[in-house]
This record gives structure tokens, C-alpha cells and sequence, in this order.
């Protein structure tokens, strides 16, 4: 009988896969009944995801309170229906002459607290339907501003029409619409090109498994070696 085991696994998703993915992968790959992930990633975006296994599944709400940490890049000059890389564009502009400054100005308006309005290709659900269903029947619903927070920013990298950008921030915020909002500020219009998860809570990226690794691995004592224990996960946090 093969095992089913307690703790915290950490992956380095690749794009192209959806988190309910690599949860049904390692569900069915390593035989257990219980796992569940800490934090949607979306498809095209890439990073730390943390997937909890049979008893971890317990604190996961906890997990996914953490603050985060992305790597993210903006492309100027495009909206999307979806506010990212993998929706349509809905309109083109010429990118204007910005400097450093006015780019950082831009940014500097998103420190600290503010309201965000949720995108409509979301999870969130309204009378219990997940709204991207909604979009993707061209409806379009009012949706209730939430209070956000980003705490740390840092511009990486300008090369417009692009900018690279690192921010750390509170749960349920949307890189997306963050990069849709500065696109509009900055009078060019934009959407997320690209975007890594870097940190969440105290758990690093650079302690993932690859998902090469994973996908070729065998057998639940590989998941055993990699699993983080339940008391490794408080200490962890604590820390």
C-alpha cells in the first residue's frame, strides 16, 4: 500500500500549465488523496507555488494569507481583454517619450494601501459562478474595489515599450490589473507580459523542485525527500 503523506511541497511552475494542473499531476503521480495549492497562479505566469499534502491541507489557509512576492514585466502601449499576455488585444497606442522619472512618479502612486478592482477573467465568483466563466459569455459585472497593499516596489529594468519591476504585496492582489492601472496612468495603455512569483511568507523560490525534475520522478519516496514536515512549516513561518 502506498503511503500517503503530511507537508508542504514547493514547485517551480512552468508556463502553459494551470496550478489545478500540477495539483492533479502530483494527486495522481505520487497516489495521494489529498493535496491542494496555496495561491492560483495563472497560466502563463511562472514561480513559486506551494502545494499542500494530507494533513498540510489543514493550515493552508494560512499559507495562502501570506504576503507575496513577483517579478513581473509590464508592456506598454497594449490593452488586453484579460489584462495580460494571453488575452486579445483590445487597443494599440504609440508609447510616449517617458523618462525614468515619470515612470517611477507612475509607481510611487501604487505604494502603500489603495483600491483595486478585480479583473472579470478571475476566479472570484459572483451568485457562485467564477467570473471568467461570466467573461468568457462576453458579460461584464460590476465588481467591488478591495483594499490592497503593496509594501516594497523596485524597477528592475526600463526598456520600453517594457519594464521590468519587483514588488511585494498583499494577498489577492492582481499583477495584472496593477500592470493595466500603470499602463493608463502612464497614458500608453499596458497589460503583464511576464511574471514570476518569487516569495510567499518565508518560502522561497530558490527551495522549489523543478518541474523537469518532477515530472520525471518516480515513485512517493521522491515526494517524501521533498516534502516540508508540519513542524518545519510553523518554524518556517515563524521565522
Amino acid at each position: 500500500m502506498i503511503p500517503q503523506l503530511d507537508g508542504l511541497l514547493l514547485v517551480d511552475k512552468p508556463p502553459g500549465r494551470t496550478s489545478h494542473d500540477i495539483v492533479d499531476f502530483v494527486r495522481r503521480r505520487f497516489h495521494q488523496r489529498k493535496v491542494g495549492h496555496c495561491g492560483t497562479l495563472d497560466p502563463i505566469a511562472t514561480g513559486l507555488l506551494m502545494l499542500v499534502v494530507g494533513r498540510a491541507t489543514r493550515v493552508q489557509d494560512l499559507l495562502m494569507a501570506e504576503d507575496k512576492e513577483y517579478e513581473g514585466t509590464l508592456k506598454l502601449g497594449e490593452t488586453t481583454d484579460t489584462q495580460d499576455a494571453a488575452g486579445k488585444v483590445l487597443e494599440s497606442r504609440p508609447v510616449p517619450p517617458l523618462d525614468p522619472p515619470a515612470i517611477q512618479a507612475a509607481f510611487e502612486k501604487f505604494a502603500g494601501e489603495f483600491d483595486q478592482i478585480p479583473p472579470m477573467v478571475s476566479a472570484i465568483k459572483k451568485d457562485g459562478v467564477p467570473l471568467y466563466k461570466l467573461a468568457r459569455e462576453g458579460k461584464t459585472i460590476d465588481r467591488p474595489p478591495r483594499r490592497v497593499r503593496i509594501d516594497k516596489y523596485e524597477i528592475l529594468e526600463i526598456a520600453l515599450p517594457t519594464v521590468r519591476f519587483k514588488i511585494h504585496c498583499t494577498k489577492g492582489f492582481y499583477v495584472r490589473t496593477y500592470c493595466h492601472d500603470l499602463g493608463a496612468l502612464l497614458g500608453a495603455g499596458g497589460h503583464m507580459s511576464a511574471l514570476t512569483r518569487t516569495r510567499s511568507g518565508n518560502f522561497e523560490l530558490s527551495k522549489a523542485v523543478r518541474w523537469p525534475d518532477l515530472e520525471a520522478a518516480e515513485g512517493v519516496d521522491y515526494l517524501a525527500r521533498h516534502l516540508i514536515s508540519l513542524p518545519e512549516i510553523s518554524r518556517i513561518r515563524r521565522t
